[in-house]
């Protein structure tokens, strides 16, 4: 009785064996004819930084007395009308220099009145511009040397989604602010148009930094690095299949293409690392086949996988955004 038990047993076994094998070898099959790859593109990569902020006025100020222990005599203007700078706001009963605008916007508050007497400093009205915006973003440290006035800006603001605005970086910071060991630099950019925009409005903004017509590319995770070296695996055309490692040098990165500037050639095929799907569902079931027998027939029960870890040297660009 117990001979047949023990050939039932091994029977078992061998079939299982051999269920884990077969399956093993179609998911192998499986995963390598899902061979990623892409092509080496000639076209035009821009490098850009993106950050957010929100819609402000450009000016926006407190209007001060220039005189002490004067009484108004006037106010000429009252909140919500524009003025021109150099415009008078306030005069005094005695004549002296009156309050002027220091700028073109509209007066938003008066905190005086005719009769009152007013110190030199005093805060009398405030001013805004509402017809001059602009949005202030912070950019990190690392990124903040690419950074110039006069560079162009695309600005997506989020409160009207089907308007494009664009802009220029107006502004940038020379002293930046640390937050948990990383520094971030105001950058100011300015609104070409207004169309519809208010103050406080969130926005999105990508600034160009780098542009290169004709540039050859390719996705960023074809590019290894090992020994300080950079390269590529071109995947072969010939009919024993096998791939060749070139080694390459590269030039503009934004987030999602690298550029090649030696090493390659518009339309070469190279071979992309495998979906980290594909390798771990193999490397289980691997470790299935493996890792149950250890202890013989009373291991059934204890039959599991293992898992194995795979050292590699992607490189991999900074934080720059792509307007590719």
């Amino acid at each position: 009785m117990k001979k047949w038990i023990l050939i039932a047993i091994s029977v078992l076994i061998v079939g299982y064996v051999g269920y884990q094998w077969y399956h093993s070898k179609n998911a192998t099959q499986a995963a390598s004819a899902q061979v990623r790859t892409a092509t080496v593109q000639k076209g035009k990569l821009e490098v850009k930084i993106s950050g957010s902020g929100a819609v402000q006025p450009v000016t926006s100020t407190d209007i001060k007395s220039n005189e002490n222990n004067k009484i108004i005599d006037e106010v000429l203007w009252s909140p919500g009308e524009e003025v021109k700078a150099g415009e008078e706001l306030i005069t005094y009963t005695d004549g002296s220099d009156p309050v002027t605008a220091p700028a073109d916007g509209m007066i938003t508050s008066f905190s005086v009145a005719a009769g009152d007497r007013v110190t030199q400093g005093q805060v009398v009205a405030h001013l805004t511009n509402y017809k001059d915006l602009q949005t202030v973003v912070q950019v990190d440290e690392l990124d903040i040397t690419k950074i110039q006035v006069g560079q162009a800006v695309n600005i997506k603001v989020n409160a009207l989604p089907d308007q494009t605005f664009t802009g220029k970086v107006s502004a940038v910071a020379n002293e930046g602010t640390s937050s948990n060991g990383v520094s971030t630099f105001d950058v100011t950019v300015h609104f070409d148009q207004i169309d519809n925009l208010k103050v406080g409005m969130s926005t999105e903004v990508s600034i160009l930094t780098a542009s290169k017509k004709d540039a050859l590319y390719v996705p960023l995770d074809a590019v290894h690095t090992a020994n300080g070296e950079k390269y590529v695996i071109v995947a072969s055309n010939s009919s024993n299949g096998q791939s060749e490692q070139k080694t390459v040098k590269t030039g503009l990165a934004n987030e999602d293409y690298v550029e090649i500037t030696e090493g390659v050639s518009e339309g070469d095929i190279l071979q992309l690392p495998q979906l980290a799907t594909d390798s771990s569902s193999t490397t289980n079931t691997r470790g299935m086949m493996q890792g149950g027998f250890g202890a013989g027939m009373g291991g059934m029960g204890g039959m599991g996988g293992f898992n194995r870890s795979n050292g590699g040297g992607q490189w991999r660009s900074g934080g720059e955004r792509s307007g590719n």
